[in-house]
């Protein structure tokens, strides 16, 4: 079946990005086959990961199907989209059948995209990753994908307005050498891998990024281990239980 709703929609991203300036720079896009299931694993820091995500695959022609929870599928305008474009819609409440369709996705030769640490990290560090993410790419017999995003939390991220109009952003997409399920005895073993690959990444997009904040009020953008007002990960983990309070600026 043609690809109707997803071709249009990322040439639109594109001229979005085009007008705005976007410094996109895209390293290790070769890593995604070009033909065959595999699965881009991302660390999330802002809502609009999954649009640069997908940038990283598309060297290799491939469409990402992103799974996303399920209040997005439930939006009048997102959802529609959403199903056209065959994202992988993400029940909490039955998480089984979300895991069952991811599968058989990358069984029939789709590429998965996963935000294994399952929410924005407010930290802006890889949190602890949920352990789908192995177990389908084991189930399915395909590899990981490590991927690294950074800058994209200037523009949209928790508990900061959005900014969607800032022009000449740099953005930062690594995608890591693919892991093979074979190569690891289990599946700690590989979620034990696969955590460390996306620490090395993002700490490398983190140090090479090539803008610092340059005000104050500039600095929550950067985590606090490089200097930033960002909460480290032990108040965002408390901020996210309800049992503490963001320092940063919301403004």
């Amino acid at each position: 079946m043609p690809e109707l709703v997803y071709p249009p929609v990322i040439a639109a991203a594109r001229t979005m990005f085009r007008v705005l300036d976007l410094r996109l720079t895209v390293e290790g896009s070769h890593h995604v086959p070009r033909t065959g299931g595999a699965v881009m694993a991302s660390n999330h820091i802002g809502y609009l990961d999954f649009i640069f995500c997908g940038l990283g695959a598309l060297e290799s022609r491939r469409l990402v199907r992103f799974m996303a929870k399920q209040e997005v599928f439930n939006h009048r305008i997102s959802g529609p989209l959403m199903r056209a474009m065959k994202h992988i819609s993400v029940d909490r409440q039955a998480g089984s059948a979300s895991f069952r369709a991811a599968v058989e996705a990358l069984r029939a030769g789709e590429v998965v995209g996963v935000f294994p640490e399952g929410t924005v990290s407010r930290s802006l560090t890889v949190k602890e990753l949920k352990s789908g993410t192995v177990r389908m790419a084991r189930m399915a017999g395909v590899p990981v994908l490590p991927t690294a995003l950074w800058g994209t939390q200037r523009l949209w991220t928790k508990g900061r307005p959005r900014t969607l109009t800032r022009r000449h952003l740099p953005v930062t997409i690594l995608v890591g050498e693919p892991m093979d399920p074979a190569d690891y005895p289990n599946s700690p073993a590989m979620a034990t891998a696969l955590t460390e690959r996306l620490h090395a990444l993002v700490d490398r997009a983190q140090r090479e990024y090539p803008e610092k904040p340059s005000e104050p009020d500039e600095t929550w953008w950067q985590p606090a281990h490089l200097g930033g007002t960002a909460p480290t990960p032990e108040e965002a983990a408390a901020i996210d239980a309800g049992t503490g309070t963001d320092r940063s600026p919301t403004a």
